[in-house]
């Protein structure tokens, strides 16, 4: 008899489960997506059915002028998918997100990380170990030289350069990604440096993580209107795509301004220099080299497939130094060095 076929398979649409009849994170519309995240190389639109948690479907509402078919689940309750268990848990990387783990009714147990950081952060749920046979794993940053610093001391990093800042009559713009990396930097923000305003679509994304729990310093809509009160003296919160716009614009004119970065690329020479920026601060919401291994080993997998990153580097390292049977599973968003994917990544680090 030959052997089994694999649970998942790439057939061109996503990562499909036959036994289920479902898809993970699909980049083409199906009839059921089961989704890790509210990220948009995760979570796309024309599906007839969606499965996420019930934060990732808000997000996923808020961003969507169409009605949204949604059957959310809580962490670590199961369902049934075909032949399949299903469960999803946290992943730690924005709120709501979730790894995917499938016990099929015959077979190995599989798990799917979706993109995930193993420190916890107070914006979202911390990451939950998950045992399996066969692990799929993000690697965003799967390389050596990927390795975070502690989180106090960049937060403490940034507030120091926000009090720099306003001591010399400049505006701090800091750029992160308007959902989950713009709610963590906001969180960490020293009220009592100066006024504190939000970009608008970061404004949209608060609103949901605050309708979940979730709790930020006073800060208000940075507009034309809040202008005056964050000029010189305050702090912006913004995404990267507003860097250079109209507002930050008559904010410089008016009495100068420093932006910064908050990325875990930035931990590369070339990338503190994005577009521009004064200054780049190294928060990353994935895992690191050594947090990608850790995981890796504490899941107790005999198999690896890496998948969203450094894939191909990744899965070398574990043949030829930890002996592992590991490869690579191709997604439309693929190595790190392919020009969609790292385009992508490039706001989602």
């Amino acid at each position: 008899m030959g052997e089994a076929p694999d649970l998942l398979r790439n057939d061109g649409s996503g990562l499909r489960c036959d036994l289920g009849g479902f898809w993970i994170d699909p980049w083409g519309p199906v009839k059921r997506a089961v989704v890790t995240h509210a990220h948009a190389d995760h979570a796309r639109g024309g599906s007839e059915r969606y499965i996420p948690t019930a934060e990732t479907a808000a997000f996923m509402r808020a961003r969507s002028s169409a009605e949204l078919p949604f059957d959310t689940v809580a962490y670590g309750e199961p369902f049934r998918l075909g032949d399949v268990e299903v469960s999803l848990h946290p992943a730690g990387h924005v709120l709501g997100s979730a790894q995917v783990l499938l016990r099929p009714d015959s077979g190995p147990t599989w798990c799917v990380t979706g993109d995930y950081k193993i420190e916890p952060d107070a914006t979202c749920a911390a990451f939950e170990q998950q045992r399996c046979d066969v692990l799929v794993t993000e690697c965003t940053f799967g390389l050596p030289i990927f390795r975070w610093r502690p989180d106090e001391e960049v937060v403490r990093e940034i507030n120091a350069w926000r009090a720099e800042n306003a001591e010399s009559g400049r505006t701090s713009v800091l750029l992160g990604y308007a959902l989950g990396k713009a709610q963590r930097v906001l969180a960490s923000l020293d009220a009592s440096i100066g006024p504190i305003g939000v970009h608008g679509s970061v404004r949209t994304v608060c609103d949901v993580y605050e309708g979940h729990g979730v709790s930020f310093p006073e800060h208000v809509h940075a507009n034309a209107e809040s202008a005056p009160d964050l000029r010189g003296v305050g702090t912006i919160v913004a995404p990267p795509s507003a860097h250079g716009g109209p507002g930050q614009r008559r904010l410089a004119s008016a009495g100068g301004m420093r932006t910064a970065m908050v990325s875990g690329w930035m931990s590369l020479r070339g990338r503190r220099r994005w577009r521009g920026t004064d200054r780049g601060f190294v928060l990353s919401d994935h895992a690191d080299w050594g947090g990608l291994l850790e995981t890796i080993e504490r899941s107790g997998a005999t198999r690896v497939l890496a998948t969203h990153g450094y894939a191909s580097q990744l899965a070398r390292f574990l043949r030829e130094s930890r002996g592992m049977d590991a490869a690579v599973l191709p997604t439309r968003f693929g190595d790190a060095d392919d020009d969609d994917g790292e385009r992508v990544k490039a706001v989602d680090g």
